[in-house]
């Protein structure tokens, strides 16, 4: 079932988040999610966190500002992590759904270099490949690549 996010959602939330910024460099921040950090994005981001419950969280996918300023005001950035196979995928074409419904035009996925499966999920999705930045990220002792990819926000 892909729901709202709430308050109570937010451990297992950061549980997943944590678990991906420690271990991987699918993301490149090495700063983890606090409580307080993931109840000010809840609340930033009103409608704009989604989980998939199925025995408890086992996903969740979350948008935002892409770039400040108006002329971005219809593209976001999405993060999304899941813990079971299965589950990916409706998360996305809820996310995409949703945006549409908030008047987003575009979603970008931001997408470590190394991260190949991300990459194919997000072309499995309809998202395409529009930049390539080299080595602007670096953790865990090496320079990482960053991938853009970007989708139209439809509904389903």
């Amino acid at each position: 079932m892909i729901r709202d996010a709430g308050p109570g959602d937010l451990p297992a939330i950061g549980a997943l988040w944590n678990a991906m910024i420690r271990d991987t460099t699918a993301t490149f921040t090495t700063q983890e999610k606090t409580p307080d950090d993931l109840a000010a994005l809840l609340a930033a981001r009103p409608g704009s966190m989604l989980v998939a419950e199925a025995d408890g969280i086992a996903g969740f996918v979350t948008w935002g500002p892409f770039r400040g300023g108006p002329g971005y005001a219809h593209t976001a950035e999405h993060t999304i992590i899941t813990a079971r196979p299965g589950v990916a995928a409706p998360l996305m074409r809820a996310a995409l759904a949703r945006a549409h419904q908030q008047g987003l035009h575009r979603m970008v996925a931001a997408i470590s270099g190394e991260n190949a499966r991300a990459i194919a999920f997000h072309t499995r999705m309809g998202f395409a490949k529009t930049g390539h930045l080299p080595q602007v990220g670096r953790k865990q002792g090496r320079w990482l690549d960053l991938i853009l990819m970007t989708a139209a926000c439809k509904a389903p």
